[in-house]
């Protein structure tokens, strides 16, 4: 800040005076009619909400962030509620915790933390978090660690921009509450209480966390999470109609109750599988001139070409893009194309070609393959039989991506639009990146080809399987590979 004297020189003011003399001249002419809220609007809409559900508790406990977020705090939520609910015997709904997050939407309507969107959108993220922890006998304060979890993911959320949606699933790989128990993972859910609301500045729902078993999020992520969300509200000690954790369950559900399995599998033949894609140890090659000829590979891996530096190296920018793309899936709605392959657009915009000239040639070109080799360990491989029945079968798309470069293989049936393979060209690679067209024909085909991997354990590594007139072969390693 600067003030300029009479004469004409400049000389500086101190930085705090120039500021506190600015924060006056802008206050003064309303001062007497300026009145600080009590409660920001938006906190008071879900202090609101909260009250309505819990009238004999208007102050619960809260955890609170020591330093606000938008002062340069880590935490991104402002106040984490907790609440005691008696639950409903009747119904087999236990006492138990109940935990509300504050912040994920927008809190106070000044741009500090959320961009102002008015009434128009949702209000920040559009969503706040809950949890559901039941309750032990005799215990008479909440555990405050759910609300270290739920300040995690609120810290995820805010980095990624990724929202979370009821039927989410979040692989977490570690005891939920820092214990020895099975209940690592977590599902999302409506809170079955806390219906949307509408605030001063856009509409909130509220998705609860609900903490599940290792077979559970495989359930989840083979099928679907709303259908398993619906198994563990069928059984109270699974959770209930609420979707209370209980941290001390030491069985799955389908220990519980094994015909749920069942069930699990029919959803995954009637309606097909949510997931679409994997990390996993997997790669490909174009097979050479004399292999082309009959397919006729030795089981176990097939030595890359050390001349072929095309399928070793990748750009930044490439790189980035598959990523993004494979993230979103192919959408035949997202909108500007990039050689035949759609383009995703996110909040934090994507490449494009014609914004900057420094762009590899490279990232423009795709190649047909006359024929390919796939290979996967014995993990991924055990997926093949799910990516055809639960995704290819039902007109979708299954990615394997490598976890050791930047290399992808992304199965595609031919009523998936947006693929960059053809029925007249099933193999398509962009960089890294392969596309591999399955009719519908030889889905079945594969299907009962490739059925024992279902149960993998009795295998003989290396295996490989040939398809000499669809040019495709697929080799299965050991895990150690």
């Amino acid at each position: 800040m600067r003030s300029r004297e009479e004469n004409g020189s400049v000389s500086k003011m101190p930085y705090n005076q120039a500021n506190m003399d600015e924060r006056d001249n802008y206050f003064a002419p309303n001062y007497q009619n300026y009145q600080v809220p009590v409660t920001p609007p938006g906190l008071e809409a879900i202090y609101s909400a909260s009250r309505k559900l819990y009238p004999d508790q208007p102050n619960p406990l809260q955890v609170t962030a020591l330093v606000k977020y938008w002062l340069g705090g880590p935490d991104p939520l402002d106040y984490i509620s907790m609440y005691a609910n008696n639950g409903d015997p009747d119904r087999g709904i236990p006492p138990h915790w109940h935990y509300i997050s504050f912040g994920l939407s927008d809190l106070h309507g000044d741009g500090r933390v959320h961009e102002c969107q008015g009434t128009d959108g949702p209000s920040g993220f559009g969503f706040e978090l809950t949890f559901r922890l039941k309750r032990e006998p005799g215990e008479t304060n909440p555990p405050t660690w759910p609300a270290t979890l739920m300040q995690a993911l609120a810290r995820y959320v805010f980095q990624t921009e990724n929202k979370v949606y009821s039927g989410d699933h979040v692989p977490w790989h570690l005891p939920l509450d820092g214990s020895e128990s099975r209940i690592q993972h977590m599902l999302m859910a409506d809170d079955p209480q806390l219906t949307p609301i509408t605030t001063p500045f856009g509409p909130v729902c509220f998705v609860q966390i609900v903490g599940v078993c290792t077979e559970e999020l495989q359930a989840a992520q083979h099928w679907n999470g709303p259908g398993v969300i619906e198994l563990l509200r069928s059984m109270t000690v699974a959770g209930g109609p609420w979707l209370i954790t209980d941290m001390r369950r030491g069985e799955s559900l389908f220990e519980m109750g094994p015909s749920l399995q069942e069930k699990v599998d029919v959803g995954i033949e009637s309606e097909g599988s949510n997931l679409s894609g994997v990390n996993s140890k997997c790669s490909w090659e174009e097979p050479g001139e004399n292999d082309r000829d009959n397919m006729s590979y030795k089981d176990g891996i097939v030595e890359d070409d050390d001349d072929d530096d095309e399928r070793r190296h990748i750009s930044i920018i490439e790189s980035e893009q598959i990523k993004a793309t494979l993230s979103r899936g192919l959408d035949p709605h997202l909108q500007s194309k990039i050689d035949g392959f759609n383009r995703p657009r996110s909040r934090k915009g994507s490449f494009d070609s014609t914004e900057s000239s420094d762009a590899p040639t490279e990232l423009l070109r795709t190649r047909t393959l006359d024929s390919v080799h796939l290979k996967f360990n014995l993990e991924a491989a055990s997926l093949l039989p799910l990516a055809l029945r639960g995704r290819l079968r039902h007109g979708r798309h299954f990615t394997f991506m490598s976890a050791t470069n930047d290399s992808a293989i992304t199965l595609v049936s031919s009523s998936v639009n947006g693929s960059i393979a053809d029925e007249e060209h099933p193999f398509a690679a962009h960089g890294l990146w392969l596309q591999v067209l399955l009719a519908d024909d030889f889905i079945e085909e594969m299907c009962e080809d490739l059925q024992e991997l279902s149960n993998p354990n009795d295998l003989l590594l290396p295996k490989t399987y040939r398809w000499p007139e669809r040019r495709l072969c697929i080799t299965i390693l050991s895990e150690e590979v």
